[in-house]
Parts: C-alpha cells; structure tokens; sequence
C-alpha cells in the first residue's frame, strides 16, 4: 500500500512538472522572437507534442524513462535559449516610446529630457514633440495617483503625476513596443517587450487616455497621495534613478513582476513608512482602493463616493488644449486644494 502510494505521488508530481514546463516552454516558443513565424510554430507544436507525450507515458506507466528524459533534453533546450535573449534600447520602437528620458541633476535641481507632449488628432495620428524642463526638489509640493480602466474593475494602469507649484511632470512604467506590435499581457511574461518609464505631460500622458482612446475607451481616475512630502521627494529621487540607469541598461518589462504598479511599489520603498505587498498590487485596478485602505489618499469620503468624484474624463475633454489642463482637472476633486495634508 504504501509502495503504490508512492508511486501515485511520484507520478503526480512528474505529471504537475511536465505540465508546468511543456506549457512554459510552448508559450516561450510559441511567443518568442525567432523568424519566421513559421519556425516558432513549428517548434512550439514540437515543444507541446514532446510535453503530451510525456504525460502519457507517466499516466500509463510504459517507457516513462525514455519520455521523460526526451522531455527534459528538450527543456534544457529552451531554457539555454531563454537565458540568451537580452533586452535592449535599439530597436525599431513605436514613435509613443521612441525616446527613452534621461535627466542630469545639479544638487536640488533635476533636468528631465524628453518630457513627451504630444499633439493628438487620434490615439495614433499624432505630431511628436519633446521638451526639456528643470525642476527643483525643494519645490516639490504633491504627488498624484492616476488610474485609467479599459476593461473592468480588476484591471487599470497606474502611473503617478508630481507637482512643483503649478508646474507638474508625470511618469508612466510601460512596455515598450516596437513600430507595429501590439501589446498584450501574456506576452509580456515572455520577454517580448523592454520596460521604459514614459515621462510626460498631463495634456498627453492623461489627455491621451481621456480625450483620444476609444478602442476601448478608458476611465480615468485622479487622487492625491496623502504625506509627507519629504516621501514624495525621496520617489521622486527614485524614479529619476531608474530612468537613468534605464537609459544605460535596458531591462524587460513582466506583466506579474516588472510592471506599472509593483515597480511604484518597489520605488516607495525608499520611504519608512512605505506599503506592504498586497494581491491588490497585482490586480492593478484596486491599487488606489488599497492606497486608500492605508490612508494614503483622502478619507473624508467613502473610497467608492471618493472614486465616483475623482472621475476627471469629462473635466479633461473640456479642457483639452487648455495651457492650464492640469488646474482644470483637479478643480472640485476631494482633498486637491493645495499641497497634501501630512497623513496621521
């Protein structure tokens, strides 16, 4: 009894393991870069037929040696390709991410190159343009959320805006695709696309996503992030960090480990007081509910009261190419009437 126990768990194990890896491995192929399509095709059926078969034969107990073995050769196989696939930053990109920012810093003063502002007629019918701006740490007065919805509750993108006085810069963690490719979250487990941190202006970074996306459209949220600002200037010492070494060595994006809201949270890590990991963090559309649960963000109203008012699509389509677009959708939004109140 306990002999064929053994083998019950010892066969369930190797039927998991071959499962895990043969569905990795097709996906990898199957999603990797290698030309023509037709190969990855190929050699993702292969990958999956070797993978079938070794479950087979752990089932049915009849050469499982021999399929086991095939199946980890082949294994090996794409694990020593997947570990030669290096990210970098020449490559054909797409114009929105064409430029990777960099900034030099003078003591307090931090100049960032490349703000993107772009001029839209659609999402993609666009003239690029670019500035360079300094701003001075020591005026550093707000930091705030954003959160754009395009397919439900659990999913959003969440990307940060600082505030100097009236001037505001804002920062996006994306995935940085190449001229003519789409972007999809399986995908970005595998390695397709690079990271780059967007640094933006408001009129572009949110006017794009309230006032030009429309397959799907978004919904797109404002809060301000409650504390002390010392924290705000410490992330923001972060992300000027990251997007220099960014500029210098590339790295890719990953949909569940490297994406816009766990590398915000790798980044407030610089603070004392910074939030612990949540499966919130994962499920990006209930990043700011979280924020929230840990009085980061305004208390003075119930947070799903909070959200409904912090909807700034139609305050951005009024304003569209308004110079001051950042003042006009904040006016009315709780807790924006000047620089966050330190959280208690």
């Amino acid at each position: 009894m306990t002999a064929r126990l053994g083998r019950l768990l010892t066969g369930a194990v190797a039927g998991l393991a071959v499962t895990a890896g043969g569905g990795w491995g097709t996906l990898a192929l199957h999603y990797s870069g290698l030309s023509p399509a037709w190969l990855r095709a190929v050699l993702a059926g292969t990958f999956a037929l070797l993978a079938l078969s070794a479950l087979a034969a752990v089932g049915l107990r009849r050469r499982r040696g021999a399929a086991l073995a095939a199946f980890a050769v082949a294994l090996l196989l794409v694990l020593a390709y997947w570990r030669t696939l290096e990210p970098s930053n020449d490559r054909g990109w797409a114009p929105e991410v064409a430029r990777a920012p960099r900034a030099t810093i003078a003591g307090d003063l931090v100049t960032l190159h490349d703000i993107r502002n772009f001029d839209y007629r659609t999402e993609t019918d666009f003239d690029p343009s670019y500035y360079d701006r300094t701003f001075d740490v020591r005026r550093l007065d707000s930091l705030d959320l954003v959160t754009s919805y395009w397919m439900g509750r659990a999913i959003a993108h969440v990307f940060v805006s600082f505030g100097f006085g009236d001037e505001r810069v804002a920062i996006s963690v994306e995935a940085r695709k190449e001229r003519g490719e789409g972007y999809s979250s399986v995908q970005g487990f595998f390695k397709r696309y690079e990271l780059i941190y967007v640094v933006g202006d408001e009129r572009d970074l949110i006017r794009v996503r309230t006032n030009y996306r429309r397959d799907p459209p978004e919904d797109v949220y404002l809060y301000r992030v409650h504390g002390p600002i010392e924290n705000a200037r410490r992330l923001f010492g972060e992300y000027i960090r990251t997007i220099n070494a960014l500029h210098d060595r590339p790295r890719f994006y990953d949909t569940l480990s490297t994406n816009c809201t766990t590398q915000i949270l790798l980044h407030t890590r610089v603070n004392p007081d910074h939030l612990p990991f949540s499966w919130k963090v994962l499920l990006s559309g209930y990043a700011a509910e979280y924020a929230y649960e840990k009085g980061r963000l305004d208390q003075s109203l119930p947070f799903e009261a909070l959200q409904r008012r912090s909807r700034i699509n139609d305050a951005a389509q009024a304003a569209d190419r308004a110079s001051d677009f950042s003042r006009r959708i904040r006016e009315g939004l709780p807790g924006m009437d000047g620089p966050a109140p330190p959280r208690p």
